[in-house]
């Protein structure tokens, strides 16, 4: 299994963007909300500089990505 990267959270949300999840807005807490079209699921990503590795882990699976794909589009 690849080991998660340290990313902060706008470099995983411009990766969640890329595989095609949508900015909806930023929540009062400074977390920035993306949904997908056809998804009842909606990611909540925190604008902090180093994301936990939990945290990262649980938006890509809610995201239903492997870790893989999400280490590719991050490049």
């Amino acid at each position: 299994m690849p080991k998660l990267p340290v990313v902060s959270g706008r470099q995983a949300a411009r990766a969640f963007e890329k595989a095609g999840w949508e900015y909806v807005r930023v929540a009062r807490s400074r977390h920035l909300v993306y949904r997908q079209t056809g998804n009842p699921v909606t990611l909540s990503i925190p604008e902090h500089k180093t994301l936990d590795r939990g945290l990262l882990r649980a938006l890509i699976r809610d995201a239903g990505m492997t870790v893989q794909e999400f280490i590719d589009l991050i490049d």
